[in-house]
């Protein structure tokens, strides 16, 4: 609180002053100022300030003194002292009743002592003062870093500024969820959660202090109550908040907001640490499970050591799944809404979204997974069991992709999936096999569709049959001209002919497929049948247009 009036009164240069108002108070009012004012007092004079007077120019006029009495009692100041003898010789009653009723200290000092005296001693004081508070908070400040450093953590400090400041308070994360809580009420931070009903407003808080933090402070009102908050900050990131709740805004005194400025250092110590762990735990992990996925590494006792020390146990059989990320959307446009708020858009904030589903949906089907990311793919590995495996991915990615979506709109993932054998220790091999999949599945279907190493026995035969160069021969004597046709007249016979081979040579289906009239899909199959020289009605050459179609198609994506 500081120094306060009756401690001022106490000092020997003014042993001879009378105090005629405002006894009752003057051991709570404050006094971080001294002057001498006299009118008009315009906004000369600070709140808690020790008013210094001799009544010139409002000595002979009592309306007058009033009318100045009024601007200092307005200028939030702690006391009013007059030295009468000389403009005043006694202070009206009317001022007395006047700062009795607006809790104004009225003091009377003999003309005999000077101003400059008064100012010197109190000034003295209140450098004392200061320089006590200093000295503690500066000792506040190396505790609350010491906490910090020697291995404690949120709650510890909450305690430590409650000791401290006498005022509830609280912290939570950059995701508003609470880390520590000394006496706040828990269900003030529910409710600006949005956890239950409840009526608040973001206000502008009253001026009440010229501390450098004040303008950070953001002031909720309830229907009753009020709190405060400030962001934790690190590297201009955010990392949290600072709740409290002061009985009043008095109780937020300058030594109070150094105390909370100090923790706000101490907290944004304790979450750049804590995301440093969390960060080379990460890193750990990812490159674990990448040398486990691409390098084949051996599963030995000492890797199943390590895998234990890191929370994964790879004695159960693992589904491999491989993602491949994509947004149909530019990302800023989309990212962020008022239900699910994702405030940044890099690659670290949309792995960490996937990573949370992908715990999650795990969690729901109480099963383990194994996450990494790598140049735009998610890898996860997924406990199996004795349930078919493709049902199981197919649960686990409904779970995923239905609340990811919510979350990260435009987001397309396309799935590669592979249980190699019973998936024991067969990492390499089921990644192996799910990025297969997955590079078919992205061939032949749209993005976003899944899917399974075991559906891709056609492509994988017609793959190797594709790099045999008697084949390649016959595909390009087959295919030349009717590629070279779409190529100069923008057709695309080729893909009619997928459509037609689809619809097992149903022409109406097929027509309507490709929304044409009958007569112009019969003359595009006409074109057909005399670029390739092959009849569409001979079963032996419809084969063959199809094995060179799909041969044509696989060598095409993989340039």
């Amino acid at each position: 609180m500081g120094i306060t009036v009756e401690r001022i009164l106490q000092l020997p240069v003014l042993e001879k002053a009378k105090i005629l108002a405002g006894k009752s108070i003057k051991d709570e009012k404050a006094v971080e100022w001294i002057s001498v004012i006299e009118t008009p007092v315009e906004n000369f004079v600070r709140r808690n300030e020790f008013v210094l007077s001799t009544g010139i120019g409002c000595g002979d006029d009592p309306i007058c003194l009033e009318e100045y009495v009024k601007d200092v009692i307005h200028s939030g100041a702690s006391a009013l002292a007059f030295a009468t003898g000389r403009y005043i010789y006694k202070v009206p009653d009317r001022i007395e009743q006047l700062a009795e009723q607006n809790d104004l200290v009225v003091i009377e000092i003999p003309w005999e002592v000077r101003f400059g005296d008064v100012i010197q001693e109190v000034l003295r004081e209140i450098s004392k003062e200061k320089e006590e508070e200093q000295q503690q908070a500066e000792e506040l400040r190396q505790e609350l870093i010491n906490c910090v450093l020697n291995g404690k953590g949120l709650q510890e400090i909450t305690t430590i500024l409650y000791e401290n400041t006498k005022i509830p308070v609280a912290i939570s994360d950059h995701n508003k969820v609470i880390r520590a809580n000394h006496h706040f009420d828990k269900r003030l931070i529910d409710i600006l959660n949005g956890e239950v009903n409840g009526e608040y407003e973001l206000v502008p808080p009253i001026p009440f202090s010229e501390h450098p933090l004040y303008h950070y402070i953001e002031k909720y009102r309830f229907k009753e109550e009020e709190c405060y908050q400030l962001t934790i900050l690190s590297n201009y990131k955010k990392q949290g908040y600072l709740l409290f709740k002061p009985a009043d805004d008095r109780e937020l005194s300058w030594v109070v907001l150094n105390i909370l400025e100090h923790a706000l250092t101490a907290c944004a110590l304790y979450f750049v640490k804590e995301n440093a762990i969390e960060m080379t735990e990460i890193r750990l992990k990812d490159n674990f499970l990448l040398d486990l996925a691409k390098s084949g590494v051996e599963i030995d006792d000492h890797l199943l050591s390590k895998a234990q020390l890191l929370g994964y146990d790879l004695n159960r059989p693992y589904i491999c799944l491989v993602g491949n990320i994509r947004f149909k959307k530019k990302v800023d446009a989309h990212i962020g809404s008022v239900d699910h708020p994702v405030k940044s858009s890099s690659m670290h904030s949309r792995n960490y979204y996937i990573q949370k589903e992908v715990t999650h949906a795990g969690d729901v089907l109480n099963r383990r997974t194994m996450t990494t990311f790598e140049n735009g793919e998610v890898i996860v590995y997924l406990e199996a069991d004795s349930h078919p495996y493709a049902e199981t991915a197919n649960q686990f990615l409904d779970l995923v992709e239905r609340r990811l979506n919510e979350l990260l709109a435009g987001i397309v993932i396309s799935w590669g999936i592979s249980l190699h054998k019973e998936g024991i220790y067969t990492f390499y091999q089921s990644y192996d096999e799910a990025v297969t999949a997955l590079n078919i599945g992205r061939q032949q279907h749209e993005e976003g569709e899944r899917t399974f190493f075991s559906d891709t026995k056609m492509n994988r035969l017609l793959m190797r049959l594709s790099h045999d160069k008697g084949v390649e021969g016959i595909v390009e004597d087959t295919l030349a001209q009717l590629i070279d046709y779409d190529q100069r007249r923008q057709t695309d016979l080729i893909h009619t002919f997928i459509i037609y081979n689809k619809y097992n040579s149903n022409v109406s289906q097929t027509a309507r497929a490709l929304n044409l009239h009958r007569q112009s899909l019969l003359h595009r199959l006409r074109n057909i049948e005399q670029l390739t020289g092959l009849s569409l009605l001979n079963a032996d050459d419809l084969f063959l247009l199809e094995l060179s179609v799909r041969l044509w198609m696989l060598k095409k994506v993989k340039e």
